[in-house]
């Protein structure tokens, strides 16, 4: 008897237009190898030559790419319009990002990352590693392939290959977020939750793609979405892998109630490495939320969209009430994401390609900020290292009126006030909602929003109308790295604030997912 026998396909890859992903993941390959067989004296500077060198090839070769709509390898892999952005997007927050990991100045022990991350902390052996001023050049290795994993999960076509992108992204996050070279202890805590629950996460992600899969017959998208308007007596299985996925997406975006991990997260972690994942990871998450249930999901737009709604409004809601209560000014910010995640997703529900576009500007807008606002909490410091408690920001106007005025030009910015790059953003995401008849949630949105300038606020009024109650609390002086870090950080809340047309003239050139 004959046993019939599947002949497998080679895939057809187009190298050059996966390119902006495939030279980080293979800087990674490199970076490993400087960490295995270079001097100890030189890991350093060969680690940043390398990442700035590669990130700076990425976006270049992004650049080459625009206007490109195609699938490749095996439709596993698709670059259009909102890939592309997003692409570009993820690079120039990565370069900055880079930037403010590179900072060495601020503290006299280093980086923001301890000597050996194997030490145990208070231990003999890390007093050693510190005295001898080791660095964690490892760091490097883990931030190249957290980066393309990010640009591989904006453009994944299939359910298999972004939650491999995902995870891409993910672990390396995961253990630089443990690595802190001071409160090595609430950094470690910090880890350990975030990988719990974003296995947890994960494991949604994976259980509704196998329902999907059951359901469909496919984990491609475009098979997806061919398959659902076929299959109707699937619909309750479908529907309940959908609702799966998107959980774990939630949970990557930081949306309530999937949002426990956030607060600790944010003031665990390293805080330039926070500045990292606060706009790195909010970017990569909502690109491939995007793709999915517009390219995946479009079809089932009316079981998802009263999802989304709930979750939007508690979300927004979570994010601004708690946030008013915080004493932790790396927590305040960290409910702040949590606002802003709702705010984005006011977009995501429209289901339109003004949506689409209003999110790609408030992503590329809310990127900006968050880097430069983290970057300066990251100067405050006192005599036990970052002088985080917001309490302890009373008069620091007096003592640094650039940082001052910067951090506020920032939270106005954060807040939503024009001539800045966040009013434009939520002007445009509102106006999305409006044209798509969501002009209720809009309502909410705008009260969520006015809700959240009373927190914003505080911060100017403690800086610039209250008196110091201690000298201990200074702005440490930076390197270059962190200098040009602010400096584009905040000329972007300010350009896009003030003459936003190019950028939403070039998004809108393509804004559909290829399909």
């Amino acid at each position: 008897m004959m046993i019939p026998t599947q002949v497998f396909l080679q895939p057809s890859i187009d190298w050059f237009v996966i390119s902006p992903f495939t030279i980080l993941l293979g800087a990674g390959v490199v970076s490993l190898l400087i960490e295995t067989f270079a001097k100890r004296s030189m890991r350093r500077p060969l680690q940043l030559l390398l990442v700035f060198t590669s990130l700076v090839a990425s976006l270049a070769m992004t650049a080459m790419l625009f206007g490109t709509q195609t699938l490749t390898a095996g439709e596993a892999v698709a670059i259009d319009g909102p890939g592309i952005a997003l692409q570009a997007i993820i690079a120039l927050v990565a370069i900055i990002g880079a930037a403010g990991l590179a900072e060495n100045k601020v503290d006299p022990s280093g980086d923001a990352f301890a000597a050996r991350a194997s030490a145990i902390p208070g231990s003999s052996d890390e007093r050693a590693f510190t005295q001898a001023g080791w660095y964690s050049t490892e760091i490097w290795t883990l931030f190249l392939f957290a980066v393309g994993g990010m640009q591989l999960f904006v453009v994944a076509n299939d359910l298999l290959t972004m939650f491999i992108a995902l995870e891409v992204m993910s672990l390396p996050l995961y253990l630089m977020a443990g690595m802190a070279r001071r409160r090595r202890l609430l950094s470690q805590e910090a880890a350990l939750k975030y990988f719990v629950l974003g296995a947890y996460s994960s494991a949604f992600f994976l259980f509704g793609a196998a329902l999907v899969y059951g359901a469909t017959g496919g984990i491609n998208f475009d098979d997806i979405a061919f398959a659902i308007p076929t299959r109707p007596q699937m619909s309750t299985l479908l529907v309940t892998g959908v609702v799966l996925i998107l959980v774990g997406m939630l949970f990557k975006v930081g949306s309530a109630p999937f949002h426990q991990w956030t607060p600790d997260v944010y003031q665990g972690a390293p805080t330039t490495l926070t500045a990292f994942m606060a706009a790195g990871v909010k970017v990569a998450a909502f690109g491939a939320m995007m793709r999915l249930v517009y390219s995946a999901f479009g079809s089932l737009i009316w079981d998802w969209r009263p999802i989304l709604w709930a979750v939007t409004l508690i979300t927004m809601f979570v994010g601004v009430f708690v946030a008013l209560v915080q004493s932790d000014i790396k927590r305040m910010l960290a409910y702040s994401s949590i606002a802003h995640a709702g705010f984005i997703m006011v977009g995501l529900i429209s289901g339109t390609n003004a949506g689409i576009i209003s999110i790609l500007f408030y992503l590329t807008a809310y990127a900006f900020t968050t880097l430069g606002i983290f970057l300066l909490v990251s100067l405050i410091r006192d005599a036990s290292g970052e002088a985080s408690g917001i309490e302890s920001w009373r008069g620091l106007a007096s003592k640094s009126p650039i940082t001052a005025l910067s951090i506020t030009f920032l939270m106005l910015a954060l807040a939503g006030f024009p001539l800045t790059s966040g009013f434009i953003a939520k002007f445009s995401i509102f106006a999305s909602a409006i044209q798509a008849e969501q002009t209720p949630l809009v309502l909410l949105a705008i009260l969520a929003s006015a809700i959240a300038v009373v927190f914003y606020l505080r911060i100017v009024v403690l800086m610039y109308f209250r008196r110091s109650e201690s000298d201990e609390v200074a702005v440490a002086i930076p390197s270059n790295f962190t200098i040009i870090a602010l400096v584009v950080s905040i000329l972007m809340t300010l350009i896009l604030g003030v003459y936003p047309q190019p950028l939403f003239d070039l998004l809108a050139q393509s804004p559909l997912f290829i399909r």
